[in-house]
């Protein structure tokens, strides 16, 4: 479904992430980790649309997307849940999902909707609550929420939990399950690597822009050591 080959990218001047190359299928959770300034949001970021990589492509069902903007993004299926969650506070949760979903249809509209509220019970119960009076954890279910009601292939998710209590980061990546159980591409750039390994099909170590490590998820969770070299923990 997304073949990455050869990507540089990185702001004005200044390169962040230096050629890489990865593939990732419908079905998978595609961790991305690093320490700080590792490359990962830059890397999340051309994915999404908002940095154009200065070299490089990235191809999503055979098709080049490289040059396109963020706004074209949901055309080839790809959505953000982006780090900070930046929800729109003085809107209900019920307008936030209509915003997330202003590219689809009238019944696709309808249907997401419902799905979102069966994934999350607790927006269910919230819909006509402003988002800004929601928790940090109930905001991020609200994030992810709305990226879904777009109907995207690939789901982009920068920092799952950060900010979250311990309780909260569990739903959220129940929700990370049950989308990968619907068949989604996730991409997930997390800081809380222990919780990113668990779930993850596929892991990519980022190190100072360039790609330290990859491999399964499997070998990542069998071998620890693998990881740690390269994140010290």
């Amino acid at each position: 479904m997304l073949q990455v080959k050869n990507i540089q990218c990185g702001y004005k001047d200044i390169v962040a992430v230096h050629d890489l190359s990865f593939e990732a299928a419908g079905g998978e959770v595609f961790a991305l980790i690093g320490a700080n300034g590792a490359g990962k949001t830059t890397t999340i970021m051309a994915l999404a649309g908002h940095v154009v990589p200065m070299r490089g492509s990235i191809i999503v069902e055979g098709h080049d997307i490289s040059s396109g903007r963020a706004q074209g993004r949901l055309a080839h299926g790809i959505a953000l849940v982006p780090e900070g969650r930046r929800v729109f506070p003085d809107l209900s949760v019920e307008n936030n999902l209509t915003v997330g979903g202003h590219t689809v249809g009238r019944e696709a509209l309808r249907s997401n909707r419902e799905n979102a509220y069966q994934i999350f019970p607790r927006l269910a119960e919230r819909r006509t609550q402003l988002a800004g009076s929601l928790s940090g954890g109930e905001q991020q279910m609200l994030a992810i929420a709305r990226a879904i009601m777009a109907s995207p292939r690939i789901l982009l998710v920068d920092e799952l939990s950060l900010g979250l209590m311990p309780k909260m980061v569990d739903e959220c990546y129940q929700v990370v399950d049950t989308l990968k159980q619907q068949g989604l591409l996730i991409i997930l750039v997390e800081q809380s690597t222990q919780r990113a390994l668990e779930v993850a099909d596929q892991v990519a170590v980022l190190e100072s822009g360039y790609l330290a490590w990859h491999g399964s998820g499997e070998s990542a969770r069998s071998d620890s050591s693998v990881v740690s070299a390269y994140l010290g923990n």
